[in-house]
């Protein structure tokens, strides 16, 4: 059946049985997204005495602990905790919404003079603009999309990455919350200014502290560019960042 969400005036429908997940998910082994060094993704089975949390390996139930790092291992979102020192900074603390209007964007980076991909302002725009709604969120998918995203190891790559401009734009546009299929929005070595991640916070001077960032999604060609509910699901982890499952259902 039919649901609604009011945003602006404007009464939206989706059905809440049709979810679009744009999350990668974590995993154990090499064949998994990886990005800035991280360890790949672990499972530990539990051992206690003769207690084994294997029901494969004889025990009664499985029980594991989970090695993750989650600006590395798969898709994660972030708040600004990612570059402050203050304690209370943490993702838990910060987002305290979870449903969103979003618009779902493709761009394809360009190509600079120094070689770097990056996504432009001049290109993400218009497409905002045409779109012509007023979203909380924006969902931005790169082109080519192929299928390698899921399990690329961008580590030394100098990947994709946003042009400052543009995270300076979002926040003009009152976008709150940020969604990408890559690595950061900030190139992988910048000599630590993280320029697009000031500039979508704006910390310190006037710090966005619910806004948040979320990278490494995968948005298959499936899903069509259009607007979008959001639903940005997260462990409640008192940390700057935690792996997290975006959900999208279309919007009419």
């Amino acid at each position: 059946m039919p649901a609604t969400y009011s945003h602006q005036g404007r009464t939206y429908s989706f059905d809440p049985a049709a979810p679009l997940d744009i999350s990668l998910p974590l995993a154990p082994g090499p064949d998994q997204v990886n990005c800035f060094w991280a360890e790949p993704v672990q499972f530990d089975t539990i051992r206690v005495g003769s207690f084994v949390g294997s029901v494969a390996l004889g025990g009664s139930t499985n029980y594991q602990r989970v090695h993750v790092t989650p600006h590395g291992n798969g898709t994660h979102t972030e708040c600004y905790g990612h570059i402050s020192p203050e304690p209370a900074a943490t993702l838990n603390r910060c987002l305290r919404r979870f449903l969103f209007v979003a618009q779902l964007v493709s761009v394809a980076p360009r190509p600079q003079p120094n070689g770097d991909l990056v996504v432009l302002l001049a290109d993400v725009q218009p497409l905002l603009e045409a779109a012509g709604a007023a979203p909380e969120a924006l969902v931005l998918r790169t082109l080519p999309n192929d299928d390698a995203k899921r399990r690329r190891q961008y580590s030394g790559t100098n990947p994709t990455y946003l042009e400052p401009a543009l995270a300076h734009y979002l926040v003009a546009q009152n976008i709150q919350h940020l969604l990408l299929d890559l690595p950061s929005v900030d190139r992988e070595e910048d000599n630590g200014e993280l320029l697009a991640h000031h500039a979508f916070w704006q910390y310190p001077a006037a710090t966005r502290t619910s806004c948040t960032i979320t990278e490494l999604i995968f948005v298959p060609d499936t899903v069509a560019d259009g607007l979008y509910l959001l639903n940005l699901q997260v462990t409640s982890l008192e940390l700057d960042a935690s792996p997290s499952k975006p959900v999208l259902y279309q919007l009419a």
